[in-house]
């Protein structure tokens, strides 16, 4: 118990393990390191965590990955906590899914001063949903994967189960950063922004 209070404060003081870490990873010479998504949610030290059970995956939605993810979902589940052991393929979807979420909903809810995540999955869907359909293609031709059908519900049932969690965006070289660069590269290239969508929107918050 003691090992996992620490993890849940180190994702804490790192405002959760959002973002896109693969190249940072393959930088340091870890291409194949342990890790995991967390699907759970800590409003603050102390507090319990709000465990990734939505209505479209009850079986909840944090997953780990590599030697030790036995080990590791072991003790989140001895928390009460779920936690799915995935292979390489599986998990880099998933974690891209959340990169998508996180990337997404942030922005929408920029644009919307005040909005938390459920305001935006409730008021803003029809923004949120185009966004989530651009940036997952945008991800699925980068890496050359196809995601399962219904992303968009997915992720918007997560948001549901976290509505109260406020919006901004923030991290940027290891969230949306990581969409931009698709964008960067595309432009240089003279081929079409694959992402215009959020490159405008990113704009229009003076982000980049």
């Amino acid at each position: 118990m003691m090992i996992l209070r620490l993890f849940l404060k180190l994702l804490l003081d790192r405002d959760g393990t959002n973002g896109m870490l693969d190249p940072w990873y393959e930088s340091k010479g870890l291409k194949d390191a342990n890790q995991v998504l967390a699907y759970f949610a800590i409003s603050k030290l102390g507090e319990a965590p709000v465990d990734g059970i939505t209505d479209t995956n009850p079986e909840g939605l944090t997953a780990a990955y590599g030697k030790w993810a036995s080990a590791v979902a072991g003790r989140l589940n001895a928390a009460g906590l779920s936690c799915k052991v995935l292979g390489k393929e599986a998990f880099e979807k998933q974690m891209l899914e959340k990169l998508i979420w996180i990337s997404a909903f942030m922005l929408v809810g920029a644009r919307h001063p005040g909005a938390t995540v459920g305001a935006v999955e409730k008021d803003y869907r029809s923004e949120v949903s185009s966004l989530i359909a651009e940036l997952a293609c945008a991800a699925a031709a980068e890496r050359q994967l196809v995601f399962e059908e219904g992303i968009e519900e997915r992720l918007c049932a997560y948001s549901r189960a976290v509505a109260h969690f406020p919006t901004a965006v923030k991290e940027f070289k290891w969230r949306n950063g990581w969409f931009y660069s698709l964008s960067e590269k595309a432009i240089a290239a003279g081929k079409p922004d694959p992402c215009p969508l959020h490159t405008a929107w990113l704009k229009e918050l003076k982000v980049v």
